[in-house]
């Protein structure tokens, strides 16, 4: 962030009436933190702003968040993009990371700020925000809003510590430094109520979420000499034991396949509709295995080194041949190794 860009960015705020914000499909701590303090900053000043929650239902876990309430239940197709003027696209490293429902069209009149932290941002906003070497997009609106010598509010403060937070795992991964510490450090002092939402993130289960995630586990099996662990669930599976979408959770899972020791990667692949395969995807060793290579190779998607995700549109057991089929062409050395 320098200040020639903040500028800008803020410049483009100044200038608008109409104000969009989204969350990408399913949205994670990052997408809603981000989003919400972005929001809360926007009526602070009273800009006429509005928070979809695009293409996926709303996760539970984190309806703690302040403003989590006034995020309205439409996707980017069921809005009038013409009515906006001002596009804040957080958290999206490509139009199809804001929707996977068709292809979007922007309006002339509209102006897009992307702000995001994926290596696979393709920079297609009028001013673009991005830096991959951060952990989370949360903490380039802190490091934004502190640019702009911009006041955080509580509110504001514990969206952007959620966001932080569990974009980093809890502060455990590899892009974690301390710059991170010392945001989160100033953040926890604006509002210090932070544990309280840590422990409402983290127990917020229902037993649907507890049966999906034990019918993902017994559903692990080991490929390339157990280099690779992949829990793969058939929309079958999801109607048999009456587990709706809402439900799975495939970035939990691939971080407990990745846990265990010589699973170097571990992956989890959902039927999530017909011929519509979502994979989230985490390595032990993001130095020799790049994610983000993966799912952009594999279907719709990208992400960071050792954590990605991806959409494949395939048929389930297609879906996951070819899964199986590019890791071993990227990394044709893995059965061996």
């Amino acid at each position: 962030m320098n200040h020639s860009l903040a500028t800008k960015i803020k410049s483009a705020i100044n200038k608008s009436k109409h104000i969009l914000l989204h969350l990408h499909p399913s949205p994670d701590g990052d997408s809603i933190g981000s989003a919400l303090a972005m929001y809360h900053y926007l009526k602070s000043i009273k800009k006429d702003v509005t928070l979809i929650k695009g293409d996926s239902e709303l996760p539970q876990y984190l309806d703690s968040l302040p403003g989590y309430g006034q995020i309205i239940g439409k996707n980017i197709f069921d809005i009038d993009l013409k009515s906006y003027d001002l596009f804040i696209i957080l958290d999206s490293s490509a139009p199809n990371q804001i929707s996977k429902l068709g292809n979007i069209v922007f309006p002339n009149n509209l102006t897009k700020i992307v702000i995001d932290h994926h290596a696979s941002n393709q920079n297609y906003g009028d001013i673009n925000y991005v830096d991959d070497k951060s952990p989370a997009t949360a903490q380039l609106v802190c490091q934004l809003f502190d640019q702009l010598e911009i006041s955080i509010s509580p509110d504001m403060a514990i969206c952007l510590f959620v966001g932080i937070y569990q974009d980093t795992g809890g502060f455990k991964y590899s892009n974690t430094t301390s710059v991170t510490f010392s945001i989160a450090s100033k953040l926890t002092k604006i509002n210090p109520e932070f544990p309280k939402y840590i422990f409402n993130m983290e127990n917020n289960n229902d037993p649907e979420h507890i049966i999906f995630k034990g019918l993902a586990l017994s559903h692990i099996e080991t490929y390339f000499n157990n280099h690779v662990a992949v829990s793969a669930i058939s929309l079958k599976d999801l109607e048999t034991n009456r587990i709706s979408k809402k439900y799975i959770s495939p970035s939990d899972i691939a971080n407990t396949i990745k846990s265990v020791v010589g699973w170097d990667i571990g992956i989890s692949l959902i039927e999530t509709d017909p011929n519509i395969c979502s994979l989230s995807f985490r390595t032990r060793d993001s130095l020799k295995y790049n994610l983000s290579t993966i799912a952009s190779k594999v279907g719709e998607g990208g992400g960071h080194a050792a954590a990605a995700g991806s959409t494949i549109y395939l048929p389930f057991k297609k879906a996951k041949k070819h899964l199986l089929n590019t890791i071993k062409q990227l990394y044709p050395e893995i059965e061996n190794s």
